[in-house]
């Protein structure tokens, strides 16, 4: 009787903190999200914030021919901007509303206030890859749909000087990874060693709705430039 008990005490604390998992961690991340470009923008405003440098000189739809273009990650990032925002994602597919911080770094801070930057790759508009990754549920679920993204889709990032537009050329549906499969954050994703001659995209998501280490991923390449 008391062993059927707490195994029943077990299992509603389970569903409980199942529950407030997926469900009461949404609201809350959603509103550190708005504040987080709320806060960066005013910064922007005040000429302040985090410089992102600006593109690469063969960061273009066309890839350089010499295979010359020397990947750059800019600054140097101090601790203290680690889990800042950065820039801001917009994703036309999922809507007109629909807008995120990018922050520095891939902690749990970071990917509970918007998306974050592994901040091992290139930075926006540099050549070679630049690569996100979201929560596909809980804490605002960014990446909700990200398994919806096509081929063609674009993926705009917008930072204090700069407007960079990429487009998905391979569906986040159709790769899944290992939490482990670090490659597909390698300068050129799967190509080990190779010099990057264009500026690249990298998105990742939690492929399973539930907690487990498969990984979706998309990738995309820059099409657009626009100074500010």
């Amino acid at each position: 009787m008391v062993t059927g008990l707490l195994l029943i005490a077990v299992g509603l604390g389970s569903l409980g903190w199942m529950g407030y998992q997926y469900f009461g961690t949404n609201a809350p991340a959603e509103q550190e999200a708005r504040s987080e470009i709320s806060s960066l923008q005013d910064q922007w405003n005040k000429g302040t914030g985090i410089e992102v440098p600006g593109p690469s000189a063969s960061a273009s739809s066309t890839p350089d021919p010499t295979g010359t273009a020397a990947p750059t990650h800019g600054p140097a990032y101090t601790k203290a901007q680690l889990d800042q925002a950065m820039a801001i994602l917009t994703i036309p597919r999922f809507g007109a509303d629909f807008q995120v911080p990018i922050l520095v770094g891939t902690s749990d801070y970071a990917l509970s206030h918007g998306v974050g930057w592994y901040d091992s790759t290139q930075q926006p508009g540099q050549v070679g890859n630049f690569a996100i990754a979201g929560h596909r549920i809980t804490h605002g679920q960014p990446f909700a749909r990200l398994l919806e993204l096509q081929p063609g889709d674009k993926v705009v990032v917008e930072t204090k000087s700069y407007i960079f537009t990429y487009v998905i050329d391979e569906s986040p549906s159709k790769l899944t990874v290992k939490d482990v499969d670090t490659w597909v954050l390698d300068p050129v994703p799967g190509k080990s060693g190779v010099k990057p001659t264009q500026a690249l995209i990298t998105l990742t998501t939690c492929q399973d709705l539930f907690h487990s280490p498969d990984r979706s991923v998309g990738f995309g390449h820059l099409v657009g430039t626009q100074k500010k």
